[in-house]
């Protein structure tokens, strides 16, 4: 496979990213300022309406259902209709809900039942808008660029989710949750109508498919014919759980027994994230011939994370080791989007995403429901290296699939050239679970 030539549907897009890049990276900076705060402000607002921890996770887990159910069906429809108008439609659905999530917040109405929805409506939203978003951004850009674009675009992404947490922990420590809400909801409302801007008169009509089911079964032949890809799909849905359940249960309460509270938990995140900046810097000026063994190789490093819990190593190590996993990720990162960019056909893309995502947040929720009742059955210490080891060994799995250690980045004059325009406009909210 990785050796044949390209077919025509799969060639590059001609021109370089421009315009609608440009106009999509930003509006994707928005939305995300905007979304990291607001996920803090969520859970703020319910604890002060006389929520606890466990209403807090129920909101939490209203926004993670819908996205669930209909990310399948996202991808589908990012590729029967325009990407663009699936991406503001998503847009006004999330500033709507999040504005009525605010107004009830300030007024201190809100209910539990209400923030369920509202924050399940905003998750319907993210299904829609993640495939289509990745379609574009997919498509929006030249084969020689297309790393290096991908590299800012995640850089740019990954700063603006420190930031956005950063600013809205500031916002609500000065002001009302209900104001972050609405914050959010206004920064949804001008990232929509950026993106009603795009210029896709290069985008070529799709020609109208069998249904639904046939689109999504088309999706899914695309995936399953690809050895490389339904095995990625498959180590990252492990891989995702895994990591989800160590950094989200596991690492709060070591930090609390071990680490002396949540301030060395919050740096070693913080580590993280300047790592994942680091690593994209990296990978704006280094392309690794190999894609996906050199992605892979750096999968690795995810395990050192639960390693260093399970010991637990001391504050200032666990940052070191955070960070480096930070920049590890990014390399498997842009790899992998570049390699998606380079092998899936434009008209398919949207549902391919859509096939990734659904791998790596499917095993979420069970994961995370799961760690409490292993801790319990093996101990805390033995659960942190059971999920290293989990890592490890379906990573070093995919290593047996051929094409994932011969998959290359082509040069662009190995490419078959496409007669008609290219392919342009650009978007993505960032990677499911923060991994990709």
């Amino acid at each position: 496979m990785t050796s044949a030539a390209p077919s025509p549907s799969s060639a590059p897009r001609s021109l370089p990213a421009g315009r609608n890049f440009g106009l999509l990276t930003a509006a994707a900076i928005i939305t995300s300022l905007g979304t990291n705060g607001a996920l803090i402000a969520a859970a703020f607002a319910v604890l002060e309406s006389g929520g606890d921890s466990g209403d807090v996770g129920l909101v939490a887990a209203a926004r993670t259902a819908p996205l669930v159910l209909f990310l399948l069906i996202g991808g589908a429809v990012a590729d029967r209709l325009p990407r663009h108008r699936v991406m503001v439609a998503a847009n006004t659905l999330n500033c709507v809900s999040q504005a009525a999530f605010a107004w009830l917040v300030l007024t201190g109405d809100a209910q539990l039942w209400q923030m369920m929805l509202l924050t399940a409506l905003c998750g319907t939203g993210q299904a829609f808008f993640g495939p289509a978003a990745e379609g574009m951004l997919l498509s929006s850009v030249s084969a020689e660029q297309a790393a290096r674009a991908f590299a800012f675009f995640r850089m740019s992404m990954h700063g603006a989710a420190i930031g956005g947490a950063a600013l809205g922990g500031a916002m609500i420590a000065a002001m009302d949750p209900g104001w972050v809400l609405a914050v959010d909801a206004a920064a949804f409302a001008v990232a929509g109508a950026l993106r009603a801007f795009l210029n896709v008169s290069h985008i070529p009509a799709r020609a109208p498919g069998g249904g639904l089911l046939a689109d999504l079964r088309e999706g899914w032949q695309e995936v399953a014919g690809r050895p490389w890809l339904w095995a990625v799909v498959l180590q990252f849905s492990v891989v995702v759980a895994v990591v989800g359940a160590a950094e989200a249960v596991y690492g709060p309460l070591v930090a609390q027994d071990e680490l002396g509270g949540a301030r060395p938990w919050g740096f070693a995140l913080a580590a993280f994230g300047v790592g994942t900046l680091g690593g994209a810097l990296l990978m704006m000026r280094w392309k690794p011939r190999r894609l996906l063994l050199a992605g892979t190789l750096c999968v690795f490093p995810l395990a050192l994370p639960s390693a260093a819990l399970a010991v637990p190593l001391p504050v200032a190590a666990l940052c070191g080791v955070m960070f480096v996993t930070g920049v590890a990720i990014e390399v498997f990162g842009v790899s992998w989007m570049t390699a998606l960019h380079q092998e899936i056909p434009e008209e398919k893309l949207s549902r391919v995403a859509a096939y990734d995502w659904f791998g790596s947040v499917a095993m979420v929720p069970l994961a995370t429901a799961a760690a409490g009742p292993v801790e319990t059955l093996v101990g805390r210490s033995e659960a942190l290296w059971g999920c290293a080891a989990l890592i490890v060994l379906v990573t070093a799995g995919v290593l047996f699939v051929p094409d994932v250690r011969n998959l290359t980045r082509r040069s662009v004059v190995e490419k078959i050239s496409v007669p008609e325009p290219s392919r342009e406009s650009a978007d993505a909210e960032g990677s499911v679970g923060g991994l990709r």
